[in-house]
C-alpha cells in the first residue's frame, strides 16, 4: 500500500486484554475506525504504542494482522527503534517481510551521541529497506537532536528517506526544514497541540495522539489549517487544546487511553512499568477529559 505522508496518521495504542496480552482483533477495530474517520495511515508501536515494552515476535504479529485488514485502504509504518544497530535492522528487514508499506525512524532508546554515531545507525536501518521512511526527531524525548541540515543529509543519500516527523516543539525548526529541502521531502509535526501552527510554517502531515480518540475532530481540524480556514480551525483548535496537551505530558500513554475509554474506543489497560491513573491525578485528568466531551462540537 502506497504511502501517502499528506495527512492525519495516528500513533496508535497498544490494546490489552485482561491479562495484558495484546488484543489484536481490537488493534484492528481501532485503526479501521480511524481510517473510516480520514485518517491515511496507521504508525504501530511507536513511543504511544508502549513499543518498549512489547517483544519483536508481538509486533510482527501484529503488523501481519494489521496489514491483512488494511490491505488496499491504508499503509501500515511501524516504528523502528532498539537498543542496538544489529536489532533494529534485523526488525526492519523482518517488520518489511509481515507486510509493513514503510517505517517510522527512530534513534536508540537510551543511547545519545554524536552526529557520526547517529548517521551511521539511522543509514544501517535505512539500509535495510527500500520502502518509504520517515525520520523521527525528538530530542525532548530522546535526547537526540537531528538538526535541519543533518535531515538533508539524510535525505539526500537515501531518496526512499523522504519524510520527517519533527517533534523538537520549535516551530522554527519547520520553515528552518521548508526553507532547506523545499517540496523535496514531507515535514510532518508530532507535538498534537502545534498543528496549526506547524501547518503555517510549512508541515503538510500530522501523526497525533488524541487522534486515537477523536479521529473526526483530528481530521477536520488538520483540514481545516491545510485550507488556510483560520477562524474554523482556531474555533476547534480552542475546544481541543485541552485534550491535546495530555500528549505533552509525562504519562501521555495513560492520558491518552483514558481518553479512548471514556469515549468508548479502548481500556486504560497499560503495560509495566507504567501504571494506571490514581487519586488526584486521575480525578484531574478526568475532568479535563470529561470537560471537553461536554461540549464535543457536533
Amino acid at each position: 500500500m502506497k504511502v501517502n505522508w499528506k495527512g492525519v496518521i495516528p500513533a496508535i495504542t497498544t490494546p490489552f486484554n485482561a491479562d495484558l496480552s495484546i488484543d489484536e482483533g481490537f488493534m484492528v477495530e481501532h485503526a479501521r475506525w480511524m481510517i473510516a474517520a480520514g485518517c491515511v495511515g496507521v504508525v504501530p508501536f511507536g513511543s504511544l504504542g508502549e513499543a518498549a515494552t512489547v517483544s519483536r515476535a508481538e509486533k510482527l504479529s501484529a503488523i501481519e494482522k494489521l496489514r491483512g485488514a488494511l490491505d488496499g485502504i491504508a499503509p501500515v509504518i511501524p516504528a523502528v527503534s532498539a537498543l542496538s544497530t544489529a536489532e533494529a535492522v534485523a526488525y526492519t528487514r523482518e517488520a518489511q517481510a509481515a507486510g509493513a508499506s514503510g517505517f517510522m525512524v527512530l534513534p536508540p532508546y537510551v543511547y545519545s551521541s554524536d552526529w557520526r554515531e547517529m548517521r551511521t545507525f539511522i543509514a544501517a536501518i535505512l539500509a535495510a529497506t527500500d520502502l518509504p521512511c520517515l525520520l523521527y526527531n525528538n530530542p525532548l524525548a530522546y535526547k537526540t537532536d537531528f538538526l535541519p541540515g543533518q535531515i538533508v543529509e539524510l535525505s539526500r543519500a537515501f531518496a526512499h528517506m523522504n519524510a520527517v516527523k519533527e517533534s523538537s516543539a520549535d516551530v522554527r525548526r519547520i520553515a528552518a526544514l521548508r526553507s532547506l529541502v523545499g517540496d523535496g521531502i514531507d515535514i510532518l509535526v508530532g507535538v498534537d497541540d502545534l498543528i496549526i501552527e506547524a501547518v503555517d510554517a510549512g508541515a503538510t502531515g500530522w501523526i497525533a495522539g488524541q487522534v486515537n480518540a477523536l479521529p473526526a475532530e483530528s481530521v477536520t481540524l488538520y483540514r481545516l489549517a491545510m485550507a488556510g480556514r483560520k477562524p474554523e480551525a482556531f474555533e476547534l483548535y480552542r475546544w481541543f487544546l485541552p485534550l491535546l496537551r495530555l500528549d505533552t505530558t509525562l504519562k501521555f500513554v495513560q492520558m491518552i487511553k483514558l481518553t479512548q475509554e471514556r469515549v468508548g474506543m479502548g481500556s486504560s489497560r497499560v503495560r509495566g512499568p507504567r501504571l494506571e491513573l490514581e487519586g488526584a491525578e486521575l480525578a484531574a485528568t478526568l475532568k479535563v477529559i470529561d470537560e471537553a466531551l461536554a461540549t464535543r462540537p457536533g
